[in-house]
């Protein structure tokens, strides 16, 4: 339990007695947590011993009761020490004020205080906006509406005899999403690291708060989870940058204190932090339904609370965010535009890169059942501007070496993207000859292959203009049937050029401000 005191703008000092017993209660949340992650082992260890029979299990059971007494006890102990502590009362009468009463005097004093965000009142909820309420279309507490994967078996006949025949793989791909799947994927959600980072979290946070005047919100979506946002508003500044909103999506270890949030603040936009469910302050699982809920009560908020346009918000990921972000672009395809830094079009090759080659059946079940990540898909059905940022030196979403370029997996997602959105330019030609652009290894290279083929991109814009005033903006275009080779050549990496960017940096490193540009558009 950590506070700033407003009065005195000191940080909240527990009593003595508060203060051991809290270290008490710390440390046996931490162990209970590695008996949690490490219960199979240990029960397999037992029973070869023999020590689960019932006169073992007996005795053993008494020696816990005990242990759980004691630790009520010591929870006991400190209430009695915050209740005897003026400051802490003092913050209680100011939360059940606000939870009566969620005035703005209220929140700015409650927004003083960094405590369990299970006891923050909620400040959004789904289903406020009105339009909501008179939609049947709208999502429901079942969840918004997901891109389903096609069957693995097209035109086999869905009998009972077929169900069961599955139903053994179903549950191994069940069990194995939900145990050693989920924590592979988002390693953020495991207790033990949120415990070891929860110091920098804090830290940054309180940066949040106190030099960029960031407000904490919790947003409840859809399926009942509690969603932890912080939203910096810079519309008030002489920067027109700060009438944008850039909606961040975190990687899979990233938290809105110290994630990808840094960038857009740094390039002066009015930015909207939120953490997955399961990360720090956000409640729930990170499956792939319970991302795209919370994804859709953030934009809700960001359109019906904070005042944004739809033509104003700029989605903006880093790597497994890319799934969020790409569903938002789908489902609110009126937004400004999209930013995917180090992203991917589809989880299985990454999946199949990390485990055993026997498990390959096993694992692209699992993935297309229960964590289907299929960003380039949604992508596709997005009409606005895309920018996508290829790490050079990527080692996580590469399928063999960082220094195989051709592996990173934000090739696929920019091809895909242009082979939906201009299948006449590229055909084999174009496809041709942007593979060989995406296999440079440096600008200079980048530069030698676009000047070999003469691009001029002069004539490049205008033959788009001319068949966007003629055709409309909608996709898919057939720019390009009626032109030659090198016409389609030209045009092929003149698109490629204006959709992906090269940073020569590796996953992790942060993203500098001046590489943070809007996606080109005609």
């Amino acid at each position: 339990m950590t506070f700033t005191d407003p009065v005195s703008d000191t940080y909240y000092q527990p009593r003595a007695l508060e203060k051991h017993a809290d270290s008490i209660l710390a440390l046996a949340s931490v162990f209970w947590s590695i008996s949690y992650y490490s219960s199979p082992f240990a029960f397999f260890y037992l029973y070869r011993k023999g020590y689960l029979s019932l006169s073992k299990v007996v005795p053993f059971s008494h020696y816990a009761g005990t242990l759980l007494l004691l630790l009520a006890g010591v929870a006991c102990l400190r209430g009695i020490g915050r209740w005897t502590n003026p400051q802490y009362r003092q913050f209680i009468t100011i939360l059940e004020a606000t939870h009566r009463n969620q005035s703005s005097e209220n929140k700015r004093q409650l927004a003083n205080y960094n405590f369990d965000f299970r006891s923050w009142p909620v400040d959004f909820h789904w289903e406020e906006p009105s339009s909501r309420k008179e939609s049947r279309g709208g999502p429901s507490r079942r969840g918004v509406a997901l891109l389903r994967p096609e069957p693995l078996h097209r035109g086999t006949a869905d009998t009972l005899l077929n169900r069961v025949k599955k139903l053994p793989c179903q549950i191994t791909s069940y069990l194995v999403a939900h145990t050693l799947g989920r924590r592979m994927l988002y390693p953020g959600s495991v207790y033990l690291l949120q415990k070891a980072l929860m110091p920098v979290l804090l830290q940054g946070q309180a940066r949040l708060v106190e030099e960029c005047n960031g407000r904490r919100a919790k947003l409840l979506a859809c399926d009942g989870n509690e969603i932890d946002t912080m939203f910096v508003d810079r519309r008030g500044t002489a920067q027109p940058q700060g009438q944008k909103l850039v909606i961040c999506c975190e990687g899979n270890a990233g938290f809105y204190e110290v994630g990808c949030i840094s960038t857009p603040l740094e390039a002066g936009y009015s930015v909207l932090g939120w953490n997955h469910p399961g990360f720090a302050g956000s409640t729930g699982v990170p499956f792939p339904q319970n991302e795209a809920n919370a994804m859709d009560v953030v934009v809700q908020f960001a359109i019906h609370r904070l005042g944004f346009q739809p033509q104003d918000i700029i989605i903006y990921a880093w790597s497994i965010g890319g799934f969020t972000a790409t569903w938002a672009a789908m489902s609110y395809p009126d937004v400004s535009a999209v930013i995917l830094d180090a992203s991917f079009d589809d989880l299985v090759p990454l999946a199949l890169k990390v485990m055993p080659d026997s498990w390959r059946g096993l694992v692209t079940r699992t993935v297309r059942q229960h964590l289907n990540l299929n960003n380039a898909e949604q992508l596709c059905r997005y009409l606005g501007p895309v920018l996508l940022i290829r790490r050079t030196k990527d080692e996580i979403i590469t399928t063999t070496v960082p220094e195989d370029i051709m592996s990173n997996r934000g090739n696929d997602l920019l091809l895909k993207l242009l082979q939906h959105r201009y299948p006449r330019v590229m055909a084999e030609e174009g496809l041709q000859v942007v593979r060989q652009w995406l296999e440079a290894s440096s600008q200079l290279e980048e530069a030698s292959i676009y000047s070999r083929w003469e691009v001029e991109e002069d004539w490049c814009l205008s033959v788009l203009r001319s068949y966007q005033a003629e055709h409309g903006p909608d996709f898919p275009w057939s720019v390009g049937e009626d032109m030659s080779a090198d016409g389609r050549r030209q045009l092929a990496l003149f698109l490629a050029r204006k959709h992906l960017h090269n940073f020569e940096a590796t996953h992790c490193t942060p993203l500098p401000a001046q590489n943070f540009q809007m996606p080109w558009h005609l």
